[in-house]
């Protein structure tokens, strides 16, 4: 079975001016594996290991050289340029691989990479698709509280930020830690903080509680001069508040509040949280 956005074997059945024809043994499709590519000293029943794609007018091609990127794989691949209905990819082969705007969690721009995978679509031609979770490997090497490098490639409010660790393992930072800024296609570092029973990775950017406390309680002092010294809520005001001001999550910024109170720092009334001179 001939095999699209793959390597496999076929033989050499006919040579002409312009290449070789392959095909595989019980099929009478043949291929077309241009005259640039053969190798030389090839006959007549050689078997040659090929990848598969299609050319500009939807045929089947050979070719001997690797793609950066092969059916159900990932690869960060370098955007060549943007058209009317989705941007270009270069992986490697004569013909760039198309990436349509459906399969692109974030506009891409001509000269920027981005990670992608490798589908067949509907109309039986290869493209690449920015919504790589299916494509992501489950099994890590990594432990709780190793720390990781990840690419974003997708952000929920209600799941949270999906992370493709070293660009190939699957990991999220949950919502419940993944309050501040991301952006799909950031490299973050991030600490890993559970390993799931299928492998998946939960991360967080935040360091351990008790030496993150210092850090959100400096930031919420800055905040506080930013207000000239009084907040107008205390700690008990809505997530959404202190996420859009402080970038923290509530239980956070509740420790944080709680490390400054305690150190004397700053006094909680009803409504105002004030900074002690």
């Amino acid at each position: 079975m001939l095999r699209l956005g793959e390597r496999q074997d076929l033989n050499i059945v006919k040579k002409v001016d312009f290449g070789v024809y392959l095909s595989e043994e019980g099929d009478d499709t043949r291929i077309l594996l241009p005259k640039k590519e053969v190798p030389e000293g090839s006959e007549i029943g050689d078997s040659l290991n090929v990848f598969l794609y299609k050319d500009s007018k939807d045929r089947l091609i050979a070719t001997m050289r690797e793609p950066k990127l092969m059916r159900n794989g990932i690869a960060l691949l370098q955007v060549k340029e943007v058209g009317q209905i989705g941007a270009f990819l270069d992986w490697g082969l004569d013909k760039d691989l198309f990436l349509p705007f459906k399969e692109q969690t974030r506009r891409v721009r001509a000269g920027e990479e981005c990670l992608a995978g490798l589908y067949i679509d509907k109309s039986s031609r290869l493209c690449a698709t920015m919504n790589v979770y299916p494509y992501l490997k489950k099994h890590s090497p990594y432990q709780i509280n190793d720390m990781v490098k990840g690419r974003i490639y997708e952000t929920s409010d209600n799941f949270g930020v999906f992370v493709a660790v070293d660009d190939q393992y699957s990991a999220l930072i949950p919502k419940k830690d993944a309050a501040g800024q991301f952006t799909i296609g950031e490299v973050i570092e991030a600490r890993v903080t559970n390993v799931k029973e299928d492998g998946k990775l939960d991360l967080t950017v935040r360091d351990k509680a008790y030496l993150q406390m210092d850090e959100d309680a400096e930031l919420v002092m800055k905040v506080l001069d930013e207000f000239d010294g009084v907040l107008p809520f205390n700690d008990k005001v809505s997530p959404e508040v202190i996420k859009r001001e402080f970038g923290l999550s509530k239980n956070a910024f509740k420790r944080a509040v709680g490390r400054l109170y305690k150190q004397g720092k700053i006094e909680i009334t009803e409504n105002r949280i004030l900074k002690k001179a």
